[in-house]
């Protein structure tokens, strides 16, 4: 079995307030759930990240811890910066990046394969709407 997660992070201001989304789907493409959740005042970067331990940690619940060993992953996320720091292309020089990128180190223990693979932004349109939903419902709630 294979499991796609798309995930997105932003910021309005960077830093300022964040959010993420994650879509799980299925090997078909077919989606399976969708999550989203606002962040406080951080980077572009660091939501980028929040996104992916998140998905990590639901998918390991929805699974169970057995299972998700079994499982395929495949995470695609429209930061090429991330991806690369994930895959030790780039060097992670932002400290405040450096604990979030150990967290998904230490949660792939608990995993089978798992590829980080950079999509253009279009692709991972679901994923960047449930953040700007998130952020929207924020600002709403303001006023």
């Amino acid at each position: 079995m294979k499991l796609i997660i798309n995930t997105d992070g932003g910021s309005r201001g960077n830093p300022g307030p964040a959010a993420w989304g994650a879509v799980f789907k299925d090997e078909s493409g077919k989606i399976i759930k969708k999550y989203s959740q606002v962040l406080g005042e951080i980077t572009n970067n660091e939501a980028e990240y929040q996104a992916l331990i998140f998905a990590l940690k639901k998918a390991k619940a929805l699974f169970g811890k057995e299972k998700i060993k079994q499982i395929e992953i495949e995470a695609r996320l429209d930061s090429e910066l991330v991806v690369k720091q994930l895959n030790h292309e780039y060097k992670i020089e932002e400290e405040n990046l450096q604990p979030l990128f150990l967290k998904i180190w230490n949660l792939m223990l608990d995993f089978g394969p798992i590829k980080f693979v950079a999509i253009p932004r279009e692709d991972n349109r679901e994923a960047d709407r449930l953040v700007n939903e998130a952020l929207d419902a924020k600002q709403e709630k303001l006023f």
